[in-house]
């Protein structure tokens, strides 16, 4: 089982290319923003509980995420690996996904950051609000404080990895098929 964790800022690329990465490899895509909208919308006990944190304004607890991935994970026992996008964010979450993965019998391969140039996000993502319909995309100094966020809670978690040697960075500027490209001899290689 190949278990990838697709990191990178907004605007960096990691839908477009966790796409063609779950078409070439067979693997299935856990995004938290997905497993958030189905468990809430379903009302399960899990999204309940979500629901009424976020009610309160409150971050949603650890492990109610982890809870969330572990149902998602125990819904593919055909899977041949999972690719996670926008998880973990900390390394709590980080120790808490290896942990629930070690319980399954297996483990990340790695972790692949995709490396892009502040101003080509920004650019990337006021491009991307002409058309998204998100007024996010579309504020300057918004996107700006995402990056810096990004930054901020993820440097950690690459380098917790970095420390087991399962962290790669990979030139995420270029086209897609090139990143692409370099996304699988980084992932062939793990």
């Amino acid at each position: 089982m190949k278990n990838l964790i697709l990191f990178g800022p907004p605007g960096s690329g990691k839908g477009t290319q966790a796409e063609r990465l779950i078409e070439k490899y067979g693997l299935v895509h856990i995004s938290t923003g997905d497993l958030f909208r189905y468990e809430m919308g379903n009302n399960t006990p899990l999204g309940l509980q979500a629901k009424a944190y976020m009610a309160e304004g409150r971050l949603v607890p650890d492990e109610v995420t982890i809870g969330m991935l572990r149902n998602k994970v125990e819904m593919h026992p055909e899977a041949t690996g999972f690719i996670f996008d926008g998880f973990p964010r900390t390394i709590p979450q980080a120790e808490a996904l290896d942990r629930l993965l070690a319980d399954m019998g297996t483990e990340i391969a790695g972790l692949i950051a995709l490396d892009v140039d502040e101003e080509e996000i920004v650019t990337r993502i006021l491009n991307r609000g002409k058309s998204s319909g998100r007024p996010d995309d579309n504020d300057e100094s918004i996107i700006r404080n995402r990056i810096t966020v990004y930054k901020e809670q993820t440097t950690p978690v690459f380098d917790y990895y970095a420390e087991l040697g399962k962290s790669h960075s990979i030139a995420g500027v270029g086209s897609i098929d090139d990143i692409f490209e370099r996304l699988c001899s980084t992932i062939d290689q793990l």
